[in-house]
């Protein structure tokens, strides 16, 4: 058996890689690891092949960790009874069905004239206020969540109520009640929209849960705890985008070239999803079914288990030189979004905003630079997914 590694929240700046998981990659393929909350140990697998092979084998199950206080990272995200997040098939499938319309590439383009307006008005507004500004209050922060919201069916005056509640639930700083309460009031607004649109026909991820709900195709609950995941997991491309720009304006030779290559974007995009740490640590576990061998290691039935999306993106033996970015990299495997059952199926939406950001604030701001040394951009602290706090610009 591996030694136990006690693996710290650590508050990590810039794109710095995680030195624990850097240790726990090099002690071998399968490691243990304690987490700061939770009780006891997990198993950690790291490499491409078996982190496939955890996330989309039945052996190992999500719904499984119901009731078991598995050593985790958050004093929250504990795990609730009939949540999505620790769902398997078939009742994953069965929820995830009925709003895959709204994230397919019909759904994203659906949203993407919307959101070009909406950026535009957004850089519009920061051109016209001048430099300095912060990138990430004045762009990068209410772009996502205006477009999860207009795909969520969220009304304009309801974003801002979104948005605390989603910072509260995706941070460690403030304590579990905390961070609880404000899912339980997010489940709150969406159970009375959800409610509200149950004879309506529209295309937004409210309409169709609504509708779900009346076909009894699933139960209120199972709609609201759905719509919740869905609202969190839009916002995390603020804290993406905020990485993407810090290496981009850190590194302006990589900016010159997508500038003066724009047919590169969405291959460059790709990288930089591979390349960032885009959250500390790692997400939700899964218990072992039955006694499985990975790499030799014996892993016992009930013994929790992580996969590192991080780790699978740096393996060797599937990216050359994983540590570059390499904007020519083809083919380009990574699971930043997941993979197996619980792939987010915000993928589409997330490369979308993406070249969205890229194609606007390269091209309208050509000059576009750090106003303070890369060491002072203020990263968040406690939080869960990493990503600069302001990101201060001038042009």
């Amino acid at each position: 058996m591996p030694p136990v590694r006690h693996w710290p929240a650590l508050d990590l700046t810039g794109v710095d890689f995680d030195p624990v998981l850097a240790d726990l990659m090099e002690e071998g393929p399968v490691t243990r690891i304690e987490l700061p909350n939770g009780e006891g140990w997990a198993w950690l697998v790291t490499r491409m092949r078996d982190v496939r092979t955890v996330t989309n084998d039945p052996r190992f199950s999500r719904e499984a960790v119901m009731d078991r206080q598995v050593t985790r990272l958050a004093p929250h995200f504990i795990p609730s009874r009939g949540a999505v997040g620790f769902l398997d098939p078939p009742d994953h499938t069965r929820l995830r069905r009925a709003v895959a319309p709204a994230f397919t590439a019909r759904g994203v383009e659906r949203v993407r004239e919307s959101a070009r307006r909406m950026l535009d008005e957004l850089v519009d507004a920061l051109e016209a206020a001048g430099p300095p500004a912060d990138l990430t209050a004045a762009v990068l922060s209410p772009f996502p969540i205006a477009v999860i919201c207009e795909l969520m069916g969220v009304p304009p005056a309801d974003r801002e109520a979104m948005h605390t509640w989603t910072q509260l639930i995706l941070s460690s700083a403030h304590g579990a009640d905390v961070s609880e309460r404000a899912k339980e009031e997010m489940g709150a607004y969406f159970t009375e929209l959800i409610d509200a649109r149950a004879d309506s026909t529209g295309e937004d991820v409210a309409s169709l849960l609504g509708a779900a709900v009346g076909r009894g195709e699933m139960s209120v609950a199972e709609a609201v705890g759905l719509a919740v995941l869905l609202q969190i997991g839009g916002e995390a491309v603020t804290n993406n985008s905020g990485q993407m720009f810090y290496i981009l304006l850190t590194r302006p030779e990589l900016a010159d070239r997508l500038r003066a290559d724009p047919a590169i974007r969405p291959q460059a995009i790709d990288e930089l999803l591979r390349y960032i740490p885009h959250r500390n640590a790692v997400g939700l576990s899964r218990i072992a079914l039955e006694d499985v061998e990975i790499e030799g290691v014996r892993i016992r039935a009930g013994d929790a288990v992580y996969v590192s999306y991080l780790a699978a993106n740096r393996d060797p033996e599937v990216f050359a030189d994983p540590e570059r970015i390499d904007f020519s990299r083809s083919p380009n495997p990574h699971v930043a979004f997941g993979f197996g059952p619980h792939y987010c199926p915000g993928g589409q939406l997330a490369r979308m905003e993406s070249q969205l950001l890229v194609d606007a604030l390269l091209d309208r701001l050509p000059a576009l630079r750090l106003a303070v040394p890369p060491d002072q951009v203020p990263f968040r602290k406690g939080a869960l997914i990493r990503g600069p706090e302001a990101l201060p610009v001038a042009w």
